[in-house]
């Protein structure tokens, strides 16, 4: 874990924090009572205290704290870290992931801030803000094992929330076309000519011509229509199934999706880290909340060069790369 110096004019307090840490609980207790709270130390004094809650078992009770010390001091990186890392413990997502972007938000960065809410991003299904997080670890410590483990996952998770949605389409699709031409409102002619055809479920007819339909003995142009007029009621025609049966391509799509050259393969929900970007840029962007390329493309030049440390060079970047795949920002009314 990151280390912080506290404000003080020697090295108390990072003494007090490294007993409390090494299980030394009395007798860090003991130096904090002897500290003369000023207005220079108080928030790391109530820090420590709830350090000490914590290594004590009382999670909750250091959540309180901790919540109490930015409250008072809204960039005490410790503080929303330690009180991210015990809400996550405690079970309360919600409190826990608003802190770890506070904490990313803040100097220094925790490296396992920004992991642990790529954990909890990729929990709730938030993928490319769990890469964005990961990434930015990974351009500073190019050799952080867990983030780049973890990065590795949440990429596959793209495959297998896609394997999913198929079987699910899937099985929707046998369940309707296994559907019995009995439950459709048709006439007792039309109903028995299909019957006799040994056309017996929705996809059966869905694979049959009007060619086939006529040809057979009885069933005339105003079964014809009756069947038709009840398919196209249901958004369906006739045919259709071996029409899309010859037509299907060899294999399924792989995901995720990847940028290319042409504008008709950019998915815009894809995450702005696809960009060749800079540290720079991909960090000022992370500042202003944009993560997918849709969020981008809805910001004008004038949003961007409001952000902190953005400058010239960093929107010619993302122009040239938006530029590349045929994207750009929007316009300024």
């Amino acid at each position: 874990m990151e280390q912080q110096t506290m404000t003080t004019g020697t090295s108390t307090l990072d003494t007090i924090s490294e007993l409390i840490v090494s299980g030394h609980l009395d007798e860090a207790t003991s130096k904090l009572e002897g500290i003369r709270e000023t207005e220079e130390n108080q928030h790391d004094l109530a820090f420590l205290r709830g350090l000490s809650k914590e290594y004590a078992y009382d999670a909750e009770g250091a959540v309180t704290a901790y919540l109490e010390v930015l409250e008072q001091q809204p960039n005490h990186a410790r503080a929303c870290f330690h009180a991210a890392l015990l809400a996550d413990r405690l079970g309360d997502t919600d409190l826990a992931m608003e802190l770890y972007e506070r904490c990313t938000e803040m100097e220094p960065v925790y490296a396992n801030a920004l992991v642990n809410l790529a954990v909890l991003y990729e929990e709730v299904g938030k993928l490319p803000q769990a890469e964005v997080c990961l990434e930015n670890v990974l351009d500073k410590y190019p050799n952080h094992d867990r983030a780049r483990h973890f990065l590795k996952s949440v990429s596959s998770s793209y495959t297998m929330q896609y394997d999913e949605r198929t079987q699910q389409e899937r099985q929707h699709r046998s369940a309707v076309l296994d559907m019995p031409i009995a439950d459709f409102e048709l006439s007792v002619r039309s109903r028995n000519c299909l019957r006799q055809m040994n056309i017996r479920t929705l996809g059966d007819l869905l694979r049959a011509s009007e060619h086939e339909l006529l040809s057979y003995k009885n069933f005339g142009e105003t079964s014809l229509n009756e069947v038709k007029a009840m398919l196209s009621h249901k958004g369906l025609e006739l045919g259709q199934a071996a029409a899309r049966q010859e037509s299907a391509p060899a294999a399924p799509p792989v995901l995720p999706p990847v940028l290319g050259d042409t504008l008709g393969t950019i998915d815009p929900s894809r995450s702005v880290a696809d960009l060749e970007l800079s540290v720079r840029s991909r960090k000022a962007l992370q500042r202003l909340g944009i993560v997918a390329l849709s969020d981008l493309t809805g910001r004008s030049e004038a949003e961007l060069m409001s952000i902190k440390n953005f400058g010239q060079t960093s929107l010619v970047e993302i122009k040239q790369e938006l530029e590349r795949f045929g994207l750009s920002l929007k316009q300024s009314t």
